[in-house]
């Protein structure tokens, strides 16, 4: 059976949660004390200092953005559910080729499912992380290429192999 070393991630950046919303609470603060200051230097009669004026102005780019955001929230649920549906596809393939490797001759069949298994951990490690990087098509899965040629040195003797 081929063993596969399990490959550590590779510097990966992740979204730090807690320095976002940091960022995010200072920036809220800053714009509503820009507002507030403006608000109270601005000349009577302004557009500034009236209510009405500043709520309708407010009321449409409140519309505005929430628009974007249902778009933006849609974009990412039907991007995310695309990616899903792409893995689920690709595990299945991957088990249905573990099944059909157990009618293989003994030697040929535990070593084939040992490097089916170490492809599909390549893939969801490796090359997840490649194209995150946007370096998916820069090599061949190693694994590929062991599988062709394990499966190239089978001569099955029965039918069902």
């Amino acid at each position: 059976m081929s063993l596969c070393p399990l490959h550590e991630r590779e510097g990966r950046a992740d979204l730090n949660l807690i320095l976002a919303a940091a960022v995010t609470l200072i920036i809220t603060a800053l714009t509503i004390g820009a507002m507030l200051l403006v608000r109270r230097r601005a000349p009577a009669g302004s557009y500034f200092t009236d209510g009405d004026r500043a709520s309708g102005v407010f009321g449409v780019l409140a519309t505005g953005f929430s628009v974007l955001l249902g778009f933006i929230i849609f974009l990412a649920f039907s991007s995310y559910d695309e990616s899903r549906t792409g893995a689920e596809t690709e595990a299945n393939l991957i088990a249905q080729q573990v099944q059909t490797a157990q009618f293989l001759p003994r030697g040929a069949a535990s070593k084939l499912t040992g490097e089916l298994t170490c492809y599909a951990r390549s893939v969801a490690r490796i090359e997840w992380d490649a194209q995150t990087r946007g370096t998916l098509g820069d090599s061949v899965n190693p694994w590929g290429v062991a599988m062709f040629k394990t499966i190239s040195d089978v001569h099955p003797g029965t039918a069902t192999q």
